[in-house]
């Protein structure tokens, strides 16, 4: 049986590694991974603190790279 046929996790769904870094609105998020629940650290448009869950990126649309 190929591993790559067999994922546990969705694609589609952010990472869940603590420091991991995505792109979303073309802005940079880092995971911060705290006792009962993580959250996306990063800034909004006008580079006040931002707060995400693992939802909110993907309804935003997320990937690991920059958009250029």
């Amino acid at each position: 049986m190929n591993a790559d046929a067999v994922s546990t996790e969705d694609p589609s769904s952010p990472p869940t590694v603590p420091s991991t870094v995505v792109w979303c609105c073309g802005r940079p998020y880092v995971l911060e991974g705290r006792p009962g629940r993580a959250r996306w650290m990063g800034t909004d448009y006008r580079g006040r603190p931002e707060s995400l869950t693992s939802a909110d990126l993907q309804r935003r649309g997320w990937s690991h790279r920059r958009a250029s």
